[in-house]
């Protein structure tokens, strides 16, 4: 029987100097393991998409957690039969989730976080533990939406991630008054977003810790519909992390 492929995602917000130096110490190491994927460096911190072995990819991530800045790094995971990349890339970029607001600074400071499972509470319950009313806000590009998202969840129908923050203050009358959970597929847009409408005085304001993918692994996917878009040849995953293989016209 042919061994499955482990893949993870992980980003983690860190201040980061030297990146020609990190960029190749991920590329030697991540090369010696034989792992595909894309990693992106920032001076803000790393996000990654790896598939490999499992004993390849413990061995990466026992070696940059051994590293100081990325030794809180959280990682999601699945299996798929085969890597779902065709080479590996480590990338030294602005920021490692674009959103053109330099004043954003994720390492200082986190947005409140929730974990899955009081997510999925607060969804079943539609309030919060103070009996406010509970909206899921989308902050993906609108072709992932379409793969699938919670029910009943605010979609601004951006195209990337750079118009989120005009799209906020277009629809600031539609957040009052209830409690707002920013999500996206693995945790990083949706942490951005929390910060910046925390910054501009939006109230009860959270991220979903993880993302989607998190959601998916420590819960049933209650209220999700359809299936996660994800940037590699699996294309979108169901709530039990497997690949769908949606159909093309």
């Amino acid at each position: 029987m042919t061994e499955s492929v482990t893949n993870i995602a992980a980003y983690h917000f860190t201040n980061l100097t030297d990146l020609p130096l990190w960029q190749e110490r991920v590329l030697n190491q991540a090369t010696e393991l034989e792992l595909k994927g894309t990693v992106l460096l920032a001076h803000e911190g790393i996000n990654l998409f790896l598939a490999g072995s499992g004993q390849s990819i413990d061995a990466f991530l026992g070696w940059l957690r051994a590293l100081e800045p990325f030794a809180a790094l959280k990682v999601k995971y699945s299996e798929s039969a085969d890597v779902p990349f065709k080479r590996l890339k480590v990338k030294i970029k602005n920021e490692i989730i674009r959103m053109n607001h330099p004043a954003i600074h994720p390492a200082e400071g986190r947005a409140p976080a929730l974990d899955p499972c009081t997510v999925r509470r607060w969804i079943a319950a539609g309030q919060d533990d103070d009996g406010r009313p509970v909206v899921m806000l989308d902050t993906r590009n609108d072709f992932e939406v379409q793969a699938g998202t919670f029910k009943g969840a605010i979609n601004w129908h951006i195209e990337r991630f750079t118009q989120f923050p005009e799209a906020v203050q277009e629809h600031m009358d539609e957040l009052e008054g209830k409690t707002i959970i920013s999500f996206c597929t693995g945790g990083i847009r949706c942490e951005k977003a929390a910060i910046y409408m925390q910054e501009i005085g939006v109230k009860n304001i959270y991220q979903l810790d993880g993302g989607i993918l998190q959601y998916f692994e420590d819960t049933d996917g209650y209220g999700f519909e359809g299936n996660c878009f994800v940037f590699d040849e699996r294309e979108t995953l169901n709530v039990a992390l497997g690949e769908t293989h949606p159909d093309h016209d």
